[in-house]
């Protein structure tokens, strides 16, 4: 079959005089977003769902840059691998949605699934025009503070495109929009003075974050020779910390394999590029070579990172720029749209080359909000600045640069582009009060988090219902069912308790020979954090030799509000604690990390970290209250938090009720269009991408097989394989009911069921 576009069997060309020009496509959009990383997708793929029309030009021919196949690193955000003390906070919205889904196909981290993963979302949006290996090269400009186009070449099919658009987005990375359109920005670090920011570098320790390439080793069965290029690095010990390398480490475990800082990290990236190339076969050549390793016989060089992953260059300048003291102090703004939760991290400029440690991380005590005024330049009137071009500052950035939290944050610029294009605005105009607010409510109806917003949503059929369950939990008890924990270090339940005196608590422990055993009550010190900083009491009791002793503890404490509280058990070596194979939403075990503990004069706080052991660990606690702690009611569906905070936020059943089931009832016939429910997916594991294998492809919390029945007991919709946090519903034609019933079949592991929001709209 003959297409339309079929060339001459046989093309002659005859000299020309004249330069002969690429051909040129001209596309015309709501926006054009330039840079394909997690954050200029995400907020792509918001924008078209939000109904306008995108172009989403990327330069490499994969999406989701440094989490990307070319170059292998984890996505991470607030969670920082669990190993902070931000409990439940991966990050929702679409990025939650990817996360999700990468876990159900590539729990094994492999980055070659994640790029499929990251290309079908959006291919599957149809107001996406995806434009791969096309580099964004010029724009041009109606006036001085407004784009007019963006002009980019593909060098796979030699075609240029000229971008027409009212709205612009740069996630680029390095900014190449923002740049030559003339947006304010910096590159380096800012001096302690301008934002008296103590933790601001000095010129010794550098003011840029280099570049890393990563590299993966495979055994394949038979010992494998390694000749090394002859531009890899011979003297292994021009790398300080080189007597760390060994065979179990490789891809970006090794990120410290870091290069660039004292250079442009723009314009001399491919010099970064040669110096960490030699650096990497170096590497290798010892490890194969030096007759240092003889377990890396087997072991072949699998992959090298043909790209560097870039951490910093331009940071350009919005209406806010983020500073230290908005993430450790945890500072409120109006406008928040987002949250961060990395450690500011910062690493010496000489990277692999210097006598320091690879980086300094000091963490807050919980996460910060993010503001959007950081989204938008504040020369060019219709530009977004995203990804880690953010307007923030060189400190700051060390926290928000990492793909999680970006990615989170351009889901803000997805949902505001739309809403400038509906109500002809621009994006300084969403920062007005109520334009902001109707931003906050878009992105937290996608389950997107907000710290300290509620969705305060009047079209919400739910809330003008009356809310009833077949049952709810109570904690009462955990059953002791579960593993000896050895007291090595101290172990803790957390247990969102209501206003009011502590209950009396149970748990059982075996004791090796006599001792004393310390139990302490804990809190934090914001009600929105999980640091348990706040000392609440402390009870200790002496024990006798013997297995299966039940220790009562009366704490006598009057508890100051709703909220989480931590039951510490504290360390002995010659005690177990038996815990729980019971796990319900909303409750978590934790295991003391560490102490954080920062040079005095930096503007950090000191503060213990408390974490979660990984599945299949981290078993709750065997512990019993009276009286039991409530909080799991079904009204909780429209308390306007979709994940577990100061409380729990979600209506959890009992454990018993083998026909779980939520009902909303009005006193009139609604007219309903679309339902939308959001379980519970664990907010607290950190699904990194890449590398790390996860124990699970769903999260067992989550509901798996569900039904929505109207007044007359007719199935309206039935999901029977969910494994997504968030499901919406439309229906081909509008569902006239007083009354709505979402009965649980079944969840995905041994709990109560569980949702978190419930929302119905005409």
């Amino acid at each position: 079959m003959k297409q339309d576009n079929q060339i001459p069997r046989m093309t002659i060309e005859p000299f020309s005089a004249e330069k002969r020009e690429p051909k040129s496509v001209r596309l015309d959009a709501d926006l054009v977003i330039v840079g394909g990383g997690l954050a200029g997708t995400c907020a792509a793929i918001t924008a078209a769902r939000s109904g306008i029309q995108v172009v989403l030009v990327q330069d490499r021919p994969v999406l989701g840059g440094n989490a990307s196949s070319e170059v292998r690193l984890w996505g991470l955000g607030a969670t920082s691998h669990m190993n902070n003390n931000n409990r439940w906070a991966r990050e929702g919205g679409v990025i939650d949605e990817i996360l999700v889904e990468n876990m159900y196909r590539n729990k094994e981290g492999n980055t070659l699934i994640f790029d499929t993963v990251l290309l079908e979302k959006v291919m599957a949006e149809d107001n996406i025009t995806l434009l791969l290996n096309t580099a964004a090269y010029d724009v041009t400009k109606s006036d001085a503070d407004t784009i007019e186009s963006v002009t980019a070449f593909c060098s796979q099919n030699s075609t240029t495109y000229q971008l027409y658009a009212p709205l612009f987005c740069d996630a680029s990375g390095d900014g190449i929009v923002a740049f030559q359109a003339g947006a304010a920005f910096r590159m380096g670090a800012e001096s302690h003075d301008e934002f008296s920011e103590k933790f601001a570098p000095s010129e010794e320790y550098g003011y840029l974050l280099g570049h890393s390439i990563y590299f993966y080793s495979k055994d394949v069965g038979q010992p494998v020779k390694f000749v090394p290029p002859s531009y890899a690095i011979d003297d292994i010990t021009q790398i300080p910390r080189y007597r760390s390398f060994n065979t179990a480490e490789d891809g970006c475990r090794l990120w410290w394999l870091e290069y660039g800082g004292r250079l442009d990290t723009v314009h001399e990236t491919e010099t970064i590029k040669w110096q960490l190339w030699k650096v990497v076969y170096g590497v290798w050549n010892y490890i194969k070579n030096s007759g240092k390793f003889p377990d890396a016989e087997n072991l072949t060089l699998e992959w090298v990172g043909q790209i560097p992953g870039k951490r910093e260059s331009r940071r350009f300048e919005g209406d806010y720029m983020m500073i230290q003291q908005d993430i450790i102090e945890q500072r409120h703004h109006y406008d928040a749209v987002s949250f961060g939760g990395w450690s500011i991290d910062l690493h010496p400029a000489d990277g692999v080359f210097s006598e320091r440690p690879g980086c300094d991380q000091w963490h807050a005590k919980g996460v910060y909000q993010v503001p959007y005024r950081t989204q938008y330049s504040k020369n060019i009137k219709n530009l977004f600045i995203t990804g880690r071009i953010m307007s923030a500052s060189h400190v700051a950035f060390g926290s928000t640069r990492v793909m999680l939290t970006l990615a989170s944050v351009a889901q803000a610029v997805g949902v505001a582009a739309a809403h400038c294009i509906d109500r002809n605005l621009l994006p300084r105009d969403i920062a007005e009060e109520d334009n902001i607010k109707l931003l906050q409510r878009d992105l937290q109806r996608m389950g997107q988090y907000i710290p300290q917003f509620k969705l305060d949503d009047s079209e919400n059929l739910v809330t003008q219902g009356a809310i009833s369950s077949s049952s709810k939990f109570c904690l009462d008890m955990l059953p002791d069912n579960g593993p000896l924990y050895e007291l090595t270090r101290s172990y803790a339940q957390i247990v969102p308790v209501q206003a009011g005196k502590m209950p009396k608590t149970e748990i059982i422990v075996d004791a090796a020979e006599p001792t004393r055993l310390e139990v302490q009550l804990r809190t934090s010190s914001k009600i929105d954090n999980h640091s348990p900083d706040v000392m609440l009491k402390t009870r200790s009791y002496d024990l006798e030799a013997g297995d299966n002793q039940t220790i009562e503890i009366d704490f006598e404490v009057e508890i100051d509000a709703d909220r989480y509280v931590f039951v510490c058990v504290m360390n002995n070596p010659d005690i177990a604690l038996h815990l729980s194979e019971q796990r319900v939403t909303g409750l978590v075990a934790l295991h003391h990390r560490s102490l954080q503990e920062p040079p005095s004069e930096i503007g950090v706080e000191i503060f213990e970290f408390w974490t979660p052991p990984r599945r299949p660990a981290g078993q709750n606690v065997a512990i019993s209250f009276n009286p039991p702690i409530n909080g799991f009611a079904p009204t909780n569906v429209t308390n306007g938090i979709a994940r577990p905070v100061a409380g729990v936020n979600a209506w959890v059943s009992d454990k018993s009720d083998e026909s779980p089931c939520l009902q909303v009832k009005w006193d009139a016939p609604q007219t309903i269009n679309r339902v939308t429910l959001m379980f519970d997916t664990d907010w607290d594991h950190a699904m990194e991408t890449s590398l790390m294998g996860h124990p699970e492809d769903v999260m067992p919390f989550t509901v798996k097989h569900y039904r929505i029945k109207d007044s007359n007991s007719n199935i309206i919709a039935e999901v029977n394989d969910n494994h997504q946090t968030v499901n919406h519903i439309s229906f081909d034609d509008p569902i006239e009911t007083d009354k709505l019933e979402i009965e649980v079949i079944s969840s995905h592991g041994d709990v109560p069921a569980s949702i978190f929001s419930v929302q119905a709209y005409t």
